[in-house]
């Protein structure tokens, strides 16, 4: 059977991928203005607050999930223990779907990036489908290599995007701040609760977590991964969530708190650029706009990661293609599962630019909340699966009943805050047909994975019985001899 290359990356590659796949910069220019124009307002930087404590408290059952089931299928490997065959392969083949769009979604807003800051600063004015295309043809190429490779280019950009983000932050801070000074309002527990619309509001500080879950894909990958996957879930969520709660507080202080709302509504970017000019200097404008190119390119690898890892974790037990379950035969990586992801991208792409689609109101929206609504009903699963796990087996009530069953309703929760504030996350792409689709796509592809299950249980029941179990005892096996050295 071919087997993912095991030993080749560490702890920090591992966190790396997962916090390059949440895309700080980019969560935080993208979604933060957003909130607090027409969200929970000041309140912003509290509702991330918020979603950190929910996102931790369902890490607690996740991470209890990786320490006993390692597979590059993640949540398709947990859930099909906890829930069964059956809804295991129905949420892989979501997990599936969301990942596949996620990389199409990011190349459109790297395009929009890219198109805007070269355009600004040097003049060009290329078509945006330009900048897709070397997007997807460099992120194909390094993906062909070893991960290590791929966790160190995301590595450099990672710390370059947080590093511009810290800069402006800790310059507001040491500046006392804006207008008001550094007022405590926007941290203030209840404010995430309110603004304009709170409920949207919170859907955007939970959306800019999505992808911190990856690290469980790379268990096969990383050394001995029943240390290393549980630390890098945690550092990653709560690290992302402090970082989250600080860089926003900090905009929102260099501007002033009547002043944001109004800035964040007309100019969203300069709710972020204008106290970096203020605080930092220009110079920290101009690499600002910079690494939110390199930081959505680092979030399109990232995702593209993800989505080969799983398509290969289905194609080696026999589903949708075998082919997709071989590696290279030198790097060890899933050349033909990534490859075939970089297919689907293209054509995606390809179909919103013959659309006529603009690359950030309509390739990146829509596409994203196609994907946001997979993987968080995904995740809500996960952490019943988790309690189905244990239930059988015993486990510690706190982390494995308790912690669950509270991070499975605060997804379901943040589920209910997607599909009732889905008009205004997707703007002016709420018009169209694809968006009316959405929710029937996400329920199409889940059926899909039922049915195929249950056809398999009956008629190749030997290929049923793989279903989400291929490599765990080999990790077992090799995390063992690891802890005996």
């Amino acid at each position: 059977m071919d087997r993912l290359k095991p030993n080749s990356v560490g702890l920090l590659g591992v966190v790396f991928m997962a916090v390059a796949t949440a895309a700080p910069i980019t969560a935080m220019t993208g979604n933060v203005p957003v909130a607090v124009a027409f969200g929970n307002g000041i309140g912003a930087p509290a509702g991330y607050i918020f979603a950190t404590v929910v996102l931790t408290v369902f890490s607690i059952g996740f991470v209890a999930m990786a320490r006993r089931i390692t597979s590059a299928g993640a949540f398709y490997g947990f859930i099909s223990h906890g829930l069964g065959r059956v809804m295991g392969l129905a949420s892989g083949l979501l997990a599936v779907l969301a990942y596949i769009v996620f990389e199409a979604s990011i190349v459109g807003i790297f395009a929009y990036f890219a198109d805007t800051t070269i355009n600004a600063q040097l003049g060009l004015d290329l078509p945006w489908q330009l900048y897709a295309a070397i997007m997807l043809a460099v992120t194909a190429a390094l993906s062909y290599f070893d991960i290590h490779l791929a966790a160190k280019v995301l590595g450099v950009f990672l710390i370059a995007e947080i590093a511009v983000l810290a800069l402006m932050a800790f310059g507001v801070l040491f500046h006392g701040g804006g207008p008001d000074g550094i007022p405590l309002d926007p941290v203030e527990p209840t404010a995430a609760f309110g603004g304009a619309a709170a409920g949207f509001g919170l859907f955007m500080a939970f959306w800019s977590w999505v992808g911190f879950e990856s690290t469980a894909m790379y268990g096969e990958e990383s050394r001995n991964p029943k240390k290393i996957i549980p630390i890098a879930t945690l550092v990653a969520v709560v690290g992302i969530g402090l970082f989250y709660v600080f860089v926003s507080w900090m905009a929102i202080a260099g501007n002033g708190l009547d002043e944001s709302v109004a800035l964040a509504a007309k100019s969203p970017l300069d709710l972020f650029f204008a106290p970096t000019e203020q605080t930092v200097g220009h110079w920290a404008v101009v690499a600002f706009q910079w690494l939110m190119i390199t930081g959505s390119f680092a979030c399109g690898m990232a995702f593209h990661q993800c989505a080969a890892r799983y398509l290969y974790a289905l194609g080696r037990e026999g589903l949708i293609w075998r082919p997709l379950g071989r590696t290279h035969p030198k790097h060890g990586s899933p050349f033909v599962a990534s490859f075939t992801q970089t297919g689907i991208a293209v054509v995606i792409v390809a179909l919103f630019s013959l659309s006529g689609q603009d690359p950030y109101l309509g390739l990146y929206t829509l596409m994203a909340l196609l994907g946001t609504m997979a993987i968080l009903i995904v995740q809500a699963l996960c952490s019943f699966a988790v309690v189905g796990y244990f239930w059988r087996r015993g486990g510690n009530k706190l982390t494995t009943l308790l912690a669950p069953l509270l991070g499975g309703a605060g997804m379901i929760t943040v589920v209910w805050l997607l599909f009732d504030n889905a008009d205004a996350a997707a703007g002016p792409a709420a018009r169209s047909t694809l968006f009316a689709a959405i929710p029937w796509i996400v329920a199409g592809v889940f059926a899909a994975g039922v049915l195929g299950a249950l056809y398999l249980r009956k008629a190749k029941p030997e290929t049923y019985d793989r279903l989400g179990r291929i490599v765990l005892e080999d990790t077992e096996e090799r995390t063992e001899r690891i802890a005996a050295t």
